[in-house]
């Protein structure tokens, strides 16, 4: 019986993240939380480097916290995470809310698109709500929460092993 209660609490949640319109939420929500990454950095050598950064505007987060200016999503780092990105001399920091981008989206783009900025700070960093750009990171700090993904493509540059 407590199996069968956890498939159905399993399966609303699923239909919930979908009705929200966040496919990676709701896989998450059917396969449960991945564990975050185990970092073998210390707190100086966090990950780093250049990435592609793609744009994004969702009602809901994959948190459970509504969109605003500081959401960023990625699938490889847990939910909570703080990371500052830098575009063009302006730089900006965001803390990861949600997971994204997908993985056909990650692997089109010549440099991986390993993070989302929220239009918002898109827009603040390069002038356009909708883009698509090579951008530096620096993880600040290790968030608590969910991982999407612990592998795929960009997973060795999103731990700042690339």
């Amino acid at each position: 019986m407590r199996k069968r209660t956890s498939q159905t609490l399993a399966a609303v949640a699923c239909c919930a993240a979908l009705s929200a319109g966040t496919a990676q939420a709701a896989h998450a929500a059917a396969t449960g939380p991945a564990a975050p990454p185990s970092p073998s950095h210390s707190a100086d050598t966090l990950p780093s480097g250049t990435a592609t950064a793609t744009s994004f505007w969702d009602g809901v987060t994959a948190s459970g916290l509504p969109m605003r200016y500081q959401t960023i999503a990625s699938p490889y780092w847990p939910l909570g995470t703080t990371v500052k990105i830098t575009y063009g001399g302006r730089s900006a920091i965001g803390v990861v809310d949600d997971f994204g981008p997908a993985e056909w989206a990650v692997a089109q783009h010549d440099i991986p698109a390993i993070v989302d900025l929220s239009a918002e700070m898109m827009a603040d960093l390069t002038g356009a709500r909708s883009n698509s750009v090579h951008v530096r990171f620096q993880v600040l700090s290790w968030g608590t929460g969910r991982v999407f993904r612990s592998a795929g493509t960009g997973y060795d540059l999103a731990m700042g092993r690339d």
